[in-house]
């Protein structure tokens, strides 16, 4: 079976913050930024450790503003 790779790409200024895609992310990569904040105000996320995304698309789905793209590589 083939090894693949993902990354998320984040609309940061559409995120607002509300900690979904974090909690639906089976590989523990994404995270809110502690310090930075968009135009809004809202604490947006990021990929914390990129390298172990599978590119399930899990956080994806679970937005509710469609800020999160998904893309998968095969290896």
């Amino acid at each position: 079976m083939a090894k693949v790779k993902g990354a998320v790409v984040v609309n940061t200024e559409r995120c607002k913050g509300c900690n979904l895609c974090v909690v639906a992310c089976p590989c523990d990569v994404l995270e809110l930024h502690p310090r930075e904040v968009n135009n809004k105000g809202y604490h947006y996320v990021y990929m914390k450790s990129p390298d172990d995304c599978i590119g399930c698309a899990s956080c994806g789905v679970v937005c509710p503003d469609g800020c999160l793209t998904v893309y998968r590589v095969k290896l």
